[in-house]
């Protein structure tokens, strides 16, 4: 129970349904304000979901994962940063933290099922295979970020939200008394404040050094203050003057260049994944046709894909796509079912 409206309602369901629930939320960081993070999973939040506990009845205990977030998430956000690839946190927080950990303290609970308040579904196949699948609400569909969810995750995840749409989540807070019904929605990373990511990863990754900003044909254009502060398609912020608008099209960590251009030089038709996470389906050896989504809002895009050795694979688009981003996930599908997952290389 993060404290917003998600969680909440999701925990409500449940307990109409018969359910025996049990609260629980993540303290994630250092709550005496020496340290600053961002707005959301914040001591208020904390006291949030246990107020909404408390109004429905059900126990809430909050569990103190200071450590395990810094040395999984945190440690992660910053070494991708460092070497030129651009993380992204929800998806590590989802299977290496949050479903991870619950899992194992359920069991010490007595409890044989982890809810949340995602937008997605998860349903067992005919031939028993656990299958996640989006959530209804295509605007606010997260099946993107719990692609890494083993088969044992999925076992026993419950996502009570994937039917409905959020303005029903709403009706449901207020229909329930919440008193969060009309909490809004947290919109960053909750341990980077205001944003500002390079001077966490600045401060964490001292090692980071400046280096230079070239052309397409290795041309010096000017210099940066390290490479932790550009993305794969970034336009805004490079420091260079142009006739026509440039781009980030490549991050180089050994030499430091950041080499720019123009958009059109941002496609790629291909690409490969590495941790790959196969899971309505065992690692397909022969071309497959999916849709794959190359971040969280990506218009998905028609698609092959094959296992390669070493749990990587292999992808083809159709059509070419732009700024495919080194450290994100790709995501691929079959109509609205997940096939799998697993981080760009």
């Amino acid at each position: 129970m993060s404290g917003g409206v998600d969680s909440s309602v999701a925990a409500a369901l449940l307990q109409e349904q018969g359910h025996e629930v049990i609260g629980l939320s993540m303290q994630l960081y250092d709550q005496s304000g020496a340290q600053p993070f961002g707005s959301c999973c914040t001591l208020d939040d904390l006291q949030d979901a246990r107020r909404v506990a408390s109004a429905l009845g059900f126990p809430h205990y909050i569990l103190n994962l200071e450590r395990r977030f810094s040395e999984t998430v945190v440690a992660n956000f910053v070494g991708e940063y460092a070497a030129g690839r651009t993380p992204l946190p929800c998806a590590h927080c989802n299977s290496d933290l949050k479903f991870s950990t619950l899992v194992e303290r359920a069991r010490g609970f007595d409890a044989r099922q982890v809810a949340t308040g995602h937008y997605a579904r998860v349903e067992r196949a005919p031939g028993g295979r656990w299958v996640l699948r989006r959530g209804v609400d295509p605007g606010k569909d997260q099946s993107y970020f719990l692609f890494a969810l083993t088969q044992d995750q999925l076992a026993c995840a419950r996502f009570p939200l994937g039917s409905l749409a959020k303005p029903a989540v709403r009706e449901q807070a207020r229909r329930l008394g919440l008193a969060v019904a009309d909490k809004a929605d947290s919109q960053e990373i909750c341990f980077v404040p205001g944003g500002d990511y390079a001077t966490l990863v600045a401060a964490r990754a001292p090692a980071v050094r400046p280096g230079a900003i070239v052309d397409e044909q290795g041309e010096r254009l000017g210099g940066h203050g390290g490479i932790h502060r550009f993305t794969v398609g970034q336009r805004r912020g490079l420091g260079v003057a142009s006739t026509s608008p440039l781009y980030v099209l490549r991050i180089d960590a050994d030499s430091g260049d950041v080499t720019v251009g123009p958009r059109s030089a941002l496609e790629r038709g291909a690409l490969t994944a590495s941790g790959v996470n196969w899971i309505a389906c065992d690692p397909p050896g022969t071309w497959t046709a999916v849709t794959a989504q190359i971040r969280h809002h990506h218009v998905p895009a028609t698609a092959r894909v094959r296992a390669l050795e070493g749990g990587r694979a292999e992808l083809e688009f159709d059509e070419p796509q732009s700024a495919v981003t080194p450290g994100q996930a790709v995501v691929v599908y079959d109509d609205d079912v997940v096939v799998g997952g697993g981080w760009i290389d």
